[in-house]
């Protein structure tokens, strides 16, 4: 039985937050222990460019990225990481997803349409500050994913469009050579894990300014917790942690066992909102703390990353030459 071959990836704008690692690095870390999986993760730096555009800071960001991964578990022995960057035929295989992708198709891709939105609503034309880069952003994920013949890209339920569009673009590849060039991809997604609230109860987003950085010191770690929107209850009012934001972060943490107890506490009066933020704050460093301190350690060496992302880089262009390959032949230009 071959392995089913799973692919995800994070855009490195800065310190992943609790957000990706809940949604996206553990359960991503997780399933590619999995001894049927043939897990591979990449650092979108390309896709930075959008937004990122001075050379020192994106490459901090890179490293940024890749020791959280590290430092989450990732190994590299078993799992192969690489930069998108160090893999040309990512960009080759988009050029060819282009003239098989319907401009109607980017039309409707949601980073775009709120673009255009924003740009409505504030009175400015709908084109204002919109570039080829975030226009085409779903051909170059689409060119991610296909490259690597991959059958499974775990996501939030706010990118599963970017794989039906791959879904969409390869069909047409496909039906138009007569011949399955491409793997069709599925989104896989976690009911529990679909939307991490930020601070403000909002989804946790850089965007919305109300994200936890992954790897904050202690202190400020505690800090920003503080920081998380409660009600006005006082001390001895029973409160719902049906409807708490830190409740609901508490129970991405905790086991079954824990929730209830906490829950009890909420429930019974005589708690305040800097206790229970106090029981999260203890629950995430627990978790966080040992990854902490290897992402220091990364960080404040690079070169073991360099050498893993080197050597990603050439098992990952042994998988990528084998599919542009048999693309060149296929669309005739080989």
């Amino acid at each position: 039985m071959s392995k089913q071959v799973v692919l995800t990836g994070i855009k490195p704008t800065g310190m992943p937050h609790m957000g990706n690692y809940l949604g996206a690095i553990r359960p991503a870390i997780d399933m590619a222990r999995d001894e049927n999986v043939e897990a591979r993760f990449f650092i979108a730096d390309y896709h930075s460019l959008n937004s990122v555009r001075d050379a020192g800071t994106l490459r901090s960001y890179i490293y940024e990225v890749a020791a959280v991964w590290l430092a989450a578990g990732l190994d590299p022995q078993k799992t192969l990481i690489y930069k998108q960057s160090d893999v040309p035929e990512t960009f080759e295989l988009t050029t060819i997803l282009m003239a098989f992708t319907a401009k109607g198709l980017m039309n409707r891709a949601h980073a775009y349409k709120a673009a255009v939105d924003a740009n409505r609503e504030k009175g400015q034309s709908e084109d204002h500050q919109i570039n080829m880069g975030l226009y085409t952003y779903p051909v170059l994920m689409a060119a991610d994913i296909l490259l690597f013949d991959t059958n499974v890209v775990p996501v939030g339920k706010d990118q599963v469009q970017h794989v039906e569009m791959a879904q969409d673009i390869a069909g047409v590849i496909n039906h138009n050579y007569k011949e399955d060039l491409l793997v069709i991809p599925k989104a896989q997604t976690s009911e529990n894990l679909m939307t991490i609230p930020g601070l403000d109860g909002r989804k946790m987003s850089k965007s919305y300014d109300n994200h936890i950085p992954m790897f904050l010191p202690e202190k400020q770690l505690r800090k920003i917790i503080m920081k998380i929107v409660t009600n006005s209850q006082g001390l001895e009012e029973p409160k719902d942690p049906d409807t708490c934001n830190v409740f609901a972060l508490y129970k991405l943490f905790s086991t079954p066992e824990e929730q209830a107890d906490l829950a009890a506490r909420y429930r019974a009066g005589g708690m305040g909102w800097g206790h229970a933020k106090q029981e999260l704050f203890e629950k995430l460093n627990a978790e966080i703390a040992p990854m902490r301190a290897v992402y220091d350690e990364l960080m404040a060496d690079t070169t073991k990353i360099d050498a893993i992302l080197a050597d990603g880089a050439r098992r990952a262009r042994e998988v990528a030459s084998r599919t542009i390959t048999r693309m060149r032949k296929a669309v005739g230009v080989a």
